[in-house]
């Protein structure tokens, strides 16, 4: 049997840096906003907020990129 090499004490640790989700599920999305997931579903695309369809029938999910949530946020702004 071969044996695997095994790092050294002298050899550099890679760092984990946390990586921040791009897209932000429905529930994230409606949390965030302070409104219900129906909401998110039915209103939110009408007012200029695209989510993205992944999958079919009822697995699918509708995930948002989080820059186009904030962006979408900013502009709802109320001048």
């Amino acid at each position: 049997m071969e044996s695997q090499p095994r790092p050294s004490e002298d050899s550099p640790q890679r760092e984990h840096h946390p990586v921040e989700a791009v897209l932000m599920e429905t529930s994230e999305v409606a949390a965030m906003l302070s409104m219900s997931t129906s909401w998110v579903y039915s209103e939110a695309s009408k007012l200029g907020l695209k989510g993205y369809k992944l999958g079919r029938g009822r697995n699918a999910k509708v995930l948002y990129k989080r820059a186009e949530v904030f962006k979408w946020l900013e502009q709802q702004r109320v001048h």
